[in-house]
């Protein structure tokens, strides 16, 4: 398993060495969303709907609306500042209770707590100790930049962490819509459903309820797997062939406008060669003359 945090479990001068462990493996199905034309999947960017432009991660900064339209910023050494004092690498046990005292809408996420280096000793004597006393221990923790209340209780042979919400977290049960007051219910009525309870209680055995939808979900992708309906994001255009061909083409520009005379150099041996044959064309003439003139005396 992975470790996820380390520090240590305190409960009065007792200090044990700890790490923590995710109890809780999601099982869900990642579904991704792909653009229906050419099942390329979707991206999303952080963009300013004022400004009308993307936004990267460095010009984003934090704020909270106190009211609407208005916000406090707060930047990141405030928060860090404030990360550095309320951070605690420890998990102070402040109370003991029983388990039942807490109802189960406080429970909010499960840890494995596994021994740090030299903490096996303490580790076991407060599982014993847990374990014979029946209760659970009522502990503040830090973790992620948020303090959080847990319980810290024995699961079979190993010691567990439990955050739970705070009372203000949890909302107030008279806020919800069309619950029946007391009412009088009939009494045969009332018989024939707790019969029908007593017929379907049982022993809670986790490994008899499993996840339909899962197990369907994953059939139907293996179906259409095993009969090759994969499908493929269809390939962007070479934007990098017309980019470089751009590229050369604005080279050719600017060594043109760094050698302008280069044309007109060619040219100028061209139409100088074209000079000097006429040259020797009029020296051969005039050989021929001489001999000419030789001749006839």
């Amino acid at each position: 398993m992975h470790t996820m945090w380390k520090g240590s479990i305190s409960f009065g001068l007792v200090n044990i060495p700890i790490k923590l462990y995710a109890a809780i493996e999601d099982k869900d199905v990642k579904l991704r969303s792909l653009h229906s034309k050419c099942h390329t999947p979707i991206q999303y960017e952080k963009k300013c709907p004022h400004c009308e432009e993307e936004v990267g991660n460095e010009e984003i900064v934090k704020g909270y609306e106190y009211v609407k339209g208005k916000f406090v910023v707060l930047d990141e050494e405030e928060l860090k500042a404030l990360k550095e004092e309320m951070e605690d690498k420890t998990v102070e046990i402040i109370d003991f209770v029983s388990l039942d005292d807490i109802d189960p809408i406080y429970f909010n996420r499960s840890y494995f707590i596994g021994p740090g280096e030299n903490g096996g000793k303490a580790y076991a004597l407060l599982r014993e100790a847990l374990t014979k006393s029946e209760k659970i221990g009522v502990a503040e923790i830090t973790m992620r930049s948020k303090q959080q209340l847990a319980v810290v209780r024995v699961y079979e042979n190993c010691i567990v962490m439990e955050t739970i919400h705070y009372p203000d977290e949890v909302r107030n049960v008279t806020e919800v819509p069309s619950v029946p007051e007391q009412t009088e219910i009939d009494e045969k009525e009332l018989n024939t459903a707790i019969m029908l309870i007593d017929q379907l209680t049982t022993e809670f055995n986790p490994e008899e309820y499993t996840d339909d939808y899962r197990f369907a979900l994953h059939a139907l992708i293996d179906k259409k797997i095993d009969q090759n309906e994969g499908k493929t994001p269809e390939q962007s255009p070479r934007q990098n062939v017309v980019d470089l061909m751009s590229a050369l083409q604005a080279s050719i520009e600017k060594t043109k406008k760094k050698n302008p005379d280069k044309p007109a150099a060619a040219k100028s041996k061209t139409a100088q060669s074209k000079e000097e044959k006429p040259k020797k064309t009029a020296t051969g003439d005039k050989k021929k003359k001489t001999v000419r003139k030789k001749a006839s005396s």
